[in-house]
């Protein structure tokens, strides 16, 4: 006779779960329509079902160490068609809001970044940090809204009474401004990322997989590269999910643009930044200076400048997959699809990042000080956010799905896209 098994509920963490998006947990009465339903759930342990099950019976320790709830794409099928309005997909994704929380230290940012109380915290300590800088420069310019020509020695700028330019490297210098803060930003940002994605693949708990043919499982390496070439790249799960109703096709195509807006971005950064900083080294250490740095490092660039035209094309994309996103959550219908504050505090400061670029380049080439250099303040503060706050943001998912994804891989809880085994799971 097997012996009993006590579950011990903890309510406290219902209570949380149902805050932060899964507020309909409780309508489920255990159909598996969602699980049937889902194009790319497992055989075996299919979810959302299980998740469903531990969730309203308030097993804490069973969902914050489910691998699933990453492998899920919230493409919203098991929502639409659930017969109670449960809204499974809510329920995976109100999971993950909670795994932001607490997977990334120091928790007490993912608890700001929780509560919309909360924004107006988060947006003084960046807007504290540039408006400092700001102060300081205009103390050594002798004005807030300098304008510029170029300096007497080719390097550098100096300030102009009249006829000048709006130039924003003048007012806040990369060298000892805006690249030092956004570097030690950004390392600090992969340092918390490597922190709670190693935490985060030790808590999985994943069946154990058994493949027929013998063969091992792929490396992690292996997994990897098969995760960014099957999933991350082409979206492809995105695809398997339906692409039938037009709410399907602004997805796709919303995550899809924005994705790529974002990587046409961080080339044209990476390489004004690899351009600029060579050429200062190789200036500062050998007196030589090459015109092709000069041309991709040395900013504002020409408009017909190439890295110029890409930015360009990378902010259009930017606006387009935004729009889409933005109007689909705007349309679904709120009895099977719900929005938590995660979903629109990721939209706004994403939207406030690409207007404010878009016109601080509008306005700079206006020439108009007075509304270039509080613009360019404001999307200081927003870039900074976005970047500084993603490990706890909903964004976050970039990194941690791709983490959870190759380690299902590697573990054969999905399978590898070029193979097809039978496996039997315990």
């Amino acid at each position: 006779m097997s012996n009993p098994v006590r579950i011990q509920p903890d309510l406290q963490f219902v209570k949380d779960l149902q805050q932060v998006g899964g507020d309909t947990l409780k309508r489920c009465y255990q159909c598996a329509t969602c699980s049937v339903a889902c194009p790319i759930s497992p055989a075996v342990n299919p979810y959302p079902r299980k998740e469903m099950i531990w969730a309203q019976w308030g097993l804490k320790d069973k969902l914050v160490n489910d691998i699933d709830i990453w492998l899920c794409h919230n493409c919203g099928t098991c929502s639409d068609l659930c017969p109670r309005g449960a809204k499974p997909g809510d329920l995976l994704a109100a999971l993950r809001n909670m795994a932001y929380r607490k997977v990334a230290e120091p928790t007490i940012i993912g608890e700001w970044m929780s509560k919309p109380k909360h924004l107006p915290l988060l947006i003084a300590i960046p807007a504290i940090i540039w408006l400092v800088v700001w102060i300081i420069r205009a103390g050594m310019l002798g004005s807030f809204f300098p304008m510029f020509e170029p300096a007497a020695d080719g390097h550098g700028w100096q300030v102009v009474a009249e006829g000048g330019k709006v130039i924003y490297g003048g007012l806040f210098p990369g060298d000892f401004t805006i690249d030092p803060i956004f570097m030690a930003t950004f390392f600090a940002m992969v340092f918390v990322f490597y922190r709670s994605v190693k935490k985060l693949i030790t808590s999985f708990d994943v069946p154990k997989t058994f493949v027929l043919s013998g063969e091992k499982n792929p490396s992690m390496f292996e997994a990897f590269k098969a995760t960014i070439a099957c999933e991350i790249a082409t979206h492809t799960k995105w695809k398997k999910c339906g692409d039938d109703t037009e709410a399907d096709k602004q997805k796709f195509m919303g995550h899809f643009t924005l994705f790529y807006a974002f990587i046409a971005l961080m080339i044209v950064t990476g390489t004004i930044a690899a351009t600029h900083w060579g050429s200062n080294f190789l200036r500062w250490f050998t007196g030589l200076e090459l015109g092709i740095l000069k041309f991709f490092g040395h900013t504002p660039l020409n408009l017909w400048n190439p890295l110029k035209l890409l930015a360009i094309f990378g902010a259009v994309l930017f606006v387009y997959g935004l729009a889409k996103l933005t109007a689909r959550r705007m349309r679904q219908d709120t009895s099977k699809h719900g929005s938590s504050w995660y979903d629109w505090y990721l939209l706004g400061i994403i939207w406030v990042v690409g207007l404010s670029g878009i016109f601080c380049m509008l306005l700079r080439l206006a020439n108009t000080p007075t509304l270039a250099y509080p613009m360019y303040f404001v999307h200081l503060v927003s870039v900074w956010m976005l970047f500084a706050y993603l490990p706890w943001s909903k964004l976050g998912h970039l990194v941690y799905r791709t983490a959870a994804l190759t380690y299902a891989r590697h573990v054969g809880r999905i399978p590898m896209e070029t193979k097809e085994e039978k496996t039997f799971v315990l």
